[in-house]
């Protein structure tokens, strides 16, 4: 009798993921750009993420993490594997939808087979390489990419990226002469392409603004709003 309940609740298991799988690719946004953040589009070649591509992150998972809060919010799943920093209320704030993210915050040394795992499932897909990537999984990956409608985002270098992004600058602003409260980063973020095939590009963002969202910077001492005031409060923000 317990072998037998034992293999009723293994089935019911298997049901209830293969369910949502199904959910999962039921709900692909079928488009041939994937959208991005709008403080992000001048960094990438069309202002959208290439269904298909690849892109690596620099050190930022805040930035990592903004690359996919547009899809998110556009109804796509998103996938990360391999970073235990990915905060979820930080995710949340950022606008990326919970019950569409699937974390596997260590993957341990199976973090490649993981990951090619997801990409069958979730439109865009956050790694951080854990190991050596050869060029034949990265021909492989970006097959099923292609294939499945989705891209992928990797936290570090990445072979053959599309675009590389990386904070290049960037100051604090909040603490006066020895004491206050860190309230916003002004960054400047630098983008490059694989052999030279996107032209080399910067922009200033607030990453992250005094609100905890990601946007372009404003002009050095001008407030929104005509000059007034900014409201601060706590807010939960990636590095």
């Amino acid at each position: 009798m317990d072998h037998l309940g034992d293999a009723r609740a293994a089935l019911e298991r298997i049901t209830s993921l293969r369910s949502k799988v199904a959910e999962m690719e039921s709900t692909r946004v079928d488009t041939e750009g994937l959208p991005t953040a709008e403080a992000l589009a001048p960094l990438l070649p069309g202002g959208a993420i290439r269904v298909g591509g690849s892109y690596a992150v620099h050190e930022s998972v805040l930035l990592a993490m903004t690359m996919l809060q547009a899809a998110s919010a556009a109804g796509a799943w998103c996938a990360v594997v391999g970073v235990p920093s990915f905060g979820v209320e930080a995710a949340a704030a950022a606008g990326i939808d919970l019950e569409r993210l699937v974390l596997v915050p260590d993957p341990g040394d199976q973090w490649l087979t993981v990951t090619a795992a997801l990409v069958d499932v979730a439109q865009i897909v956050l790694t951080r390489p854990l190991g050596r990537v050869v060029p034949g999984d990265v021909s492989r990956l970006s097959a099923r990419m292609r294939q499945r409608g989705g891209a992928l985002v990797a936290l570090g270098s990445w072979p053959g990226a599309d675009v590389s992004l990386r904070v290049t600058h960037s100051e604090w602003s909040g603490i006066g002469d020895g004491y206050g409260f860190l309230t916003e980063r002004r960054a400047t973020v630098s983008a490059t392409g694989r052999a030279g095939a996107v032209r080399p590009v910067s922009t200033e963002l607030l990453l992250p603004a005094a609100d905890g969202t990601v946007r372009s910077a404003v002009p050095a001492g001008v407030a929104a709003g005509g000059g007034s005031a900014s409201v601060l409060r706590p807010v939960a923000v990636a590095s």
